[in-house]
């Protein structure tokens, strides 16, 4: 027992040195990332950014996310504590508290028509 903490001080202290003996390489040449244009003839339609709306109710900051005007999410933060958030799964009006925006099981839902 003795000897394996003699024996771990040793090397712990042995990659100490060697680390701060270690030959700096040469600063490597960073280049800038290039600039990637969307495909000719593909339009980005802006009503698909989200719109963020940040209030204040209370001591909690509330910040509204939405796309085309319906409302799909709220982050709440409180002054002290984790934020939470309120999901619409299904755009139905109905939201779900959840503590994280990744639930462990995340099923695709898609709007195939809407009347």
């Amino acid at each position: 027992m003795r000897i394996s903490r003699v024996l771990l001080a040793i090397i712990f202290t042995l990659g100490l040195v060697l680390s701060s003996l270690s030959i700096q390489a040469a600063p490597v040449q960073l280049e800038p990332v290039p600039v990637i244009l969307p495909p000719p003839g593909m339009v980005q339609d802006p009503s698909l950014e989200p719109q963020i709306t940040i209030l204040q109710r209370g001591p909690d900051r509330v910040e509204e996310f939405r796309v085309r005007g319906k409302l799909y999410m709220v982050r709440v933060t409180p002054p002290h504590g984790t934020p939470y958030y309120l999901l619409d799964p299904m755009g139905n009006g109905q939201f779900q508290r959840m503590n994280e925006i990744t639930p462990n099981l995340l099923v695709p839902l898609w709007v195939l028509f809407s009347f």
